[in-house]
């Protein structure tokens, strides 16, 4: 009993610590998908985001079906706002708000390469099926994930965000060998202020 007590105590400090991570990150990101019908795949990408630490989550012209989610374990929508928009022109998101479509396109960037913005978010098609052409004219950026074809949008979903919070995220950085211990990320230290003087003050 001592040993599992031990254990929880030891994953909800790496909880805390992985959430401190992420926190640091500026901005926010929200996830969301068009035109989806399955409910095991809402619930398994809403938890996702809930888990990465999503400001909001999102579907637009969902089938009235996929809004029961029971894959979504940790209830995420009694935890974060969940807009239903019926279409892409009931779309509503902040006026800074950066629209990203993940879409296995030609001149889409692949997401290694991408510079995530700080306020994005990230809409995913559906399943057996596309962006239509009115969301990929909204979208400001288009990427995609280097696959040889399509995998599940909820899978997707959750390399996304992985790959968001590990560029954006103030995470150790790999070591060079495998085997070794990853750098400790330095703390931030708030500098005192700084007084900047007009040249008629000298």
């Amino acid at each position: 009993m001592a040993h599992a007590l031990i254990n929880q105590h030891h994953l909800a400090d790496k909880g805390s610590e992985n959430t401190k991570r992420m926190t640091s990150m500026r901005g926010y990101f929200a996830i969301g998908v068009e035109g989806i019908s399955k409910p095991m795949n809402v619930g398994n990408m809403v938890r996702s985001a809930h888990a990465f630490g999503a400001s909001f989550v999102f579907t637009v012209a969902a089938h009235p079906k996929a809004g029961r989610a029971p894959s979504d374990t940790s209830k995420t929508h009694s935890q974060l706002p969940f807009y239903r928009w019926s279409s892409v022109e009931d779309m509503a998101l902040p006026t800074d708000c950066v629209l990203v479509g993940v879409e296995l396109l030609d001149e889409a960037v692949n997401l290694p390469s991408f510079r995530h913005p700080a306020k994005a978010a990230y809409v995913f098609g559906p399943e057996r099926g596309s962006l239509s052409p009115e969301m990929l004219a909204r979208c400001k950026h288009t990427i995609k994930i280097p696959t040889s074809f399509c995998i599940n949008v909820a899978t997707a979903g959750s390399i996304v965000m992985y790959d968001r919070v590990t560029s954006l995220g103030s995470f150790a950085r790999r070591p060079t060998m495998p085997g070794q211990a990853p750098e400790t990320p330095k703390e931030h230290v708030q500098g005192g202020p700084r007084i900047r003087r007009k040249p008629s003050d000298a």
